[in-house]
């Protein structure tokens, strides 16, 4: 239920947002026109799309600073801070806008009172709202009142989260202990072996059981004397711990899964990065069918062999597949690794050498400007990898992974990656290697896949290592 109060209180705030914005656009039109002597007049397509403009253009970017969001603001300072940032950055856009389109007849005046009026509108009205759900909310008849079982420590942390949760209103009952010897301070109203009596002694519209693994604590019964007075209950699970953000619950027809996340993709997201991978996927490919011809006769006036080279790698969570890439090694070069491992640079299970004798000439060529690397768009229009991830590992490598090394390969490979862009030809312990890839999986956003392809371009482009 609280999260639908916030739904239906945010869905409320953009509409009251957008609502100031619109006064705020007619106040300052009839200020502008009051101080000409009503001589001057604005286009009035100008004027409505100026309005519409600011008006979800503000309620997207008071998103972005958190004015949408679970929880109050914890001061009046910081609301209002977020409220000027986020008027400002409107405004600075709808500014940019007007100096760059210069025929536009725009008055500065108005933009200038268009924009004050907006910012104390729009901070008039969440500070109303801050009274309301600070003082207001907690002296309603229908106030929301909410028992919380726990240990104390658990407890205070459960109770500190609903002082701040956004809703119609609630307060806090009190606290029941698990122990009994910690009943010392006046917000503990007993232990869980009173909680029965304290159940008809105090009104309570909500529990919340907030209790560790504990298995001499009968929750069930505890859930049934809730369930047989109507009392509606909340669990915080037991395996979850403070500031743990993996833990999360879904529903799959009508069955709660608490949810243990590995990584930061989320449906949405996987759907833009496979969508990005389409659209990257076709256009190297295309240009991999013009390099083709040129590459592939230099690849073999240089050495004997295949032009395209083919390789089982290790894909997402085990699924092994073919990686093509331009032959840029002799024929013989997989049967001469064994002879080399004494000499390897990296410290783990890559194997990686500088100064390779079994790469050719032209192999150097293609490596070092990354042409070598062009036949595996094909593979990520198969699906098989993406633009940005790690980098596969051969079968072999992921023999000698550790647990934590299996991370790296929890998601699809990419054709480039942190790795890649930080430097690859300088790190030499795998560990690191590791550390970047579960990094770039546990933060992963879409536009830090951009980021990382722009990188990547401009590393190819100064030659700056392999990527």
């Amino acid at each position: 239920m609280l999260q639908q109060q916030v739904y239906v209180i945010n869905t409320l705030l953009m509409m009251v947002d957008a609502l100031c914005v619109i006064l705020a656009g007619y106040l300052a039109y009839y200020i502008k026109a009051y101080a000409s002597g009503w001589t001057w007049m604005m286009d009035l397509n100008i004027f409505i799309g100026s309005v519409l403009f600011v008006m979800f253009m503000n309620n997207y970017v008071m998103g972005k600073f958190r004015l949408y969001g679970d929880a109050r603001s914890t001061s009046v300072f910081s609301l209002l801070w977020s409220v000027f940032k986020s008027v400002g950055v409107v405004f600075a856009f709808l500014s940019t806008g007007v100096f760059l389109y210069k025929e536009l007849a725009y008055s500065r005046m108005f933009l200038l009172c268009f924009g004050l009026l907006c910012f104390v509108l729009i901070a008039v009205t969440r500070l109303m709202f801050q009274v309301y759900f600070i003082s207001l909310s907690k002296k309603g008849f229908n106030t929301r009142r909410i028992l919380v079982v726990g240990s104390m420590e658990r407890g205070k942390m459960v109770t500190d989260l609903l002082q701040s949760q956004l809703s119609y209103g609630h307060t806090i009952v009190g606290q029941v202990t698990t122990h009994r010897e910690d009943h010392c301070s006046s917000e503990v109203l007993g232990c869980l072996e009173d909680f029965d009596d304290i159940l008809k002694k105090h009104a309570v519209d909500e529990v919340v059981f907030a209790l560790k693994g504990d298995r001499n604590i009968n929750l069930s019964r505890h859930l049934d004397v809730c369930r047989k007075m109507g009392i509606p209950v909340r669990i915080l699970p037991a395996l979850w711990e403070h500031e743990d953000t993996v833990l999360s619950m879904e529903s799959c027809q009508g069955v709660p899964f608490l949810t243990m996340r590995c990584g930061n993709f989320n449906a949405t997201g996987l759907l833009y990065k496979r969508i990005l991978d389409i659209a990257g996927g076709l256009g190297g490919t295309i240009m991999l069918g013009i390099l083709y011809p040129v590459v592939g006769a230099a690849i073999k006036l240089d050495s004997p062999g295949p032009v395209l080279f083919k390789q089982k790698r290790m894909g997402r969570h085990g699924r092994v597949f073919n990686l093509y890439k331009f032959r840029s090694m002799y024929q013989d070069a997989e049967h001469r690794k064994h002879e080399l491992l004494e000499d390897n640079e990296m410290n783990g299970a890559l194997f990686k050498l500088k100064d390779d004798p079994r790469i050719t000439r032209v192999g150097r060529f293609l490596r070092k400007t990354s042409i070598d690397e062009f036949p595996q768009f094909f593979n990520v229009l198969k699906g098989e990898m993406s633009l940005v991830g790690t980098r596969p590992p051969t079968l072999d490598e992921v023999e000698k992974y550790q647990p934590e090394h299996l991370k790296r390969i929890s998601a699809k490979p990419g054709i480039t990656g942190l790795w890649q862009i930080s430097g690859r030809n300088q790190i030499t312990d795998f560990d690191k290697v590791v550390e970047l890839d579960c990094y770039y999986l546990d933060n992963w956003r879409f536009f830090n896949d951009i980021k990382i392809l722009f990188k990547t371009i401009f590393v190819v482009l100064r030659r700056k290592g392999a990527v």
